[in-house]
């Protein structure tokens, strides 16, 4: 049996990307309403959460990404 049969990403790989796209889904929508405002209050406007969210979930994603991308041996 071929060597590379025996090796599996771990899961954390998988849900780094995830995690990834969420956080960019998220970011995508927080760029959208910092240009088309919403029409009810919000408190802290000028914080823009979404963008601060976004990012913070893309790196969460990048870093399970980078720290699991070597597969591992079963």
């Amino acid at each position: 049996m071929p060597e590379e049969l025996n090796k599996m990403k771990p899961i954390w790989f998988y849900v780094g990307w995830i995690i990834l796209i969420i956080g960019a889904i998220v970011l995508t929508a927080g760029i959208y309403y910092l240009f088309v405002p919403m029409h009810h209050h919000i408190e802290l406007p000028g914080l823009h959460i979404n963008i601060w969210w976004g990012l913070i979930l893309m790196l969460g994603g990048v870093l399970l990404i980078f720290v699991n991308r070597k597969p591992m041996d079963i």
